[in-house]
């Protein structure tokens, strides 16, 4: 009894101190006997670089300077990817890769949970250093259901913003190749198109991201939202664009969405035997 009472006093003591959904978050690193553990540390530690490095940019860096900010930010893009072990850090682009058999069902789980754990324990760490340092606090995407209660005019946004990432994303990893410095310039090419879709799509924040959308929110108000448009401008349209994105990709490059083979398609492999058809006439 008396051990009891000490675990459930020392319980009550930490709990307040715990952002909700961490303890889960954290249980997660272990499914499957703990074989995507190297998978969820790169995303926890890749996501509190990743918000650290680029949400500090306009605050800390940059302030005065837009020019500056832009380039802060690139360079986080970059720092957080490399010393990260190259993390998704954003749960539509783990969904995207699941679709495109990149991942399996398990390791998309435990990537998405390595990523929201570290957005949970990311912006009470900023906090306390930008208090400490007396510096501006990070600021975080949040849904203002004001003349768009459901959501619908900001999930928008968020799908198109979407859309257009993980277009860039396919384009500059799997499309391109910039040889001996393709690792540097397809990552500042990302940073500098994330950059422009924040600049461009800014009715949801913008989070182009459904886990800063909810880890913000957590800590802004201590607890999970209740407010249905929050979870469809940033769970729901962002999941929905990547797998359209996905489909857009395979319809191009061939390849399968969930497994399946889609009816259209690839665009690529046919442009490459009408190119060869040709060149056999030339001759």
């Amino acid at each position: 009894m008396v051990l009891l009472s000490l675990l459930s006093s020392f319980y009550q003591q930490l709990a307040p101190l715990v952002p909700p959904g961490l303890a889960t978050c954290l249980a997660s690193a272990f499914v499957a006997e703990g074989a995507y553990v190297s998978a969820y540390r790169h995303e926890f530690i890749g996501t509190l670089l990743m918000i650290g490095l680029t949400f500090s940019p306009g605050k800390w860096i940059g302030a005065d300077s837009l020019a500056v900010a832009w380039i802060a930010h690139a360079c986080g893009v970059i720092a957080a990817d490399k010393i990260g072990g190259g993390p998704h850090v954003n749960p539509a682009v783990t969904v995207s890769m699941f679709a495109l058999g990149k991942c399996s069902y398990t390791e998309a789980f435990v990537r998405i949970m390595g990523s929201m754990a570290g957005g949970l324990v990311a912006f009470p760490l900023y906090k306390v250093l930008a208090e400490q340092l007396g510096l501006t606090p990070l600021g975080g995407p949040e849904f203002d259901p004001k003349d768009d209660d459901e959501g619908i005019a900001a999930g928008f946004s968020e799908f198109c913003a979407v859309v257009l990432l993980m277009i860039l994303i396919y384009t500059v990893n799997w499309e391109l190749n910039f040889g001996k410095y393709h690792y540097w310039i397809k990552q500042t090419l990302t940073a500098v198109g994330i950059r422009y879709l924040i600049e461009t799509f800014p009715l949801a924040g913008p989070a182009i991201n459904p886990m800063l959308g909810t880890t913000w929110h957590i800590f802004a108000y201590g607890d999970f939202p209740d407010h249905l448009g929050h979870y469809f401008t940033y769970w729901v349209s962002p999941f929905l664009a990547a797998i359209f994105a996905s489909c857009l990709y395979v319809v191009y490059a061939g390849g399968t969405v969930f497994g399946k083979s889609l009816p259209v398609g690839p665009m690529k492999g046919e442009a490459k035997a009408e190119a060869a058809v040709e060149s056999k006439k030339k001759k």
